[in-house]
């Protein structure tokens, strides 16, 4: 049996005249790449707070004992509210000794003066309900610095609620004014790329240092937004 042997060089040139009339042909596939976004209030769900307790002493041992007994108590009474174990946990804690300036002789000289200890818990609460309660108690506690409430979302529970169908939605929504500004017809989707869910949280910890107890909370919301990149085909 014969065999029709073709030389390499004339096999690259068809390789190369096929890609091109693929490439320049009218059935060449043109799309639109745009990025469509949703978003929505959602109610807090939980706070968070701050609590620090300090202590000014000449002794550093009293010092550490009177930080630490204020401390107990102050978690006692967090756990006997309904915190629980693990929505409690130490932040900071600083043992040092202050740096005193004197003159002596007109010359400025510095030396070791009192112990400052401090010691501040973090605390999570879970029942968003509660928020005025807790608030109360931290600022009649023994705490001498007091941050919060700071409003989140719980993340262990976010979900999509619908907002990758509205993005997808608005990213057609553009692809269409797109196309029709080129003379051409939206198609099918090509491609779909998801992008996370974002959160904004607009509210702070606030400073409650000495309140007295009784502001008012307000839970407010947070902004959470999701984008899609949707790759759509042209007609």
């Amino acid at each position: 049996m014969n065999k029709l042997l073709i030389p390499s060089t004339t096999l690259f040139g068809i390789v190369v005249l096929v890609a091109g009339l693929l490439y320049f042909s009218p059935w060449k596939v043109r799309t639109v790449t745009v990025t469509g976004s949703a978003q929505s209030q959602k109610t807090n769900e939980m706070a968070s707070y701050t609590a620090g307790v300090n202590a000014v002493n000449d002794s550093k041992e009293k010092a550490v004992a009177e930080v630490n007994e204020k401390v107990t108590a102050l978690v006692q009474s967090i756990k006997q509210f309904g915190i629980a174990d693990k929505d409690i946990k130490t932040q900071n804690l600083n043992i040092y000794q202050n740096q005193e300036t004197y003159y002596e002789d007109g010359v400025q000289k510095q030396r070791l003066g009192q112990w400052n200890v401090n010691n501040s818990i973090e605390i999570t609460l879970r029942e968003i309900g509660k928020a005025q309660e807790l608030t109360d108690l931290l600022s009649k506690s023994g705490a001498n610095n007091v941050y919060g409430p700071n409003f989140s979302l719980d993340e262990s529970n976010s979900k999509d609620t619908g907002l990758t169908e509205l993005a997808i939605k608005d990213a057609r929504e553009k692809a269409d004014v797109i196309a029709k500004a080129s003379g051409a017809k939206l198609g099918e989707v090509v491609e779909v790329v998801e992008g996370g869910i974002s959160t904004n949280y607009p509210m702070y910890a606030a400073k409650a240092d000495g309140m007295g107890g009784g502001a008012p909370v307000e839970v407010g919301s947070t902004t959470v937004s999701k984008s899609v990149t949707v790759t759509f085909e042209l007609r």
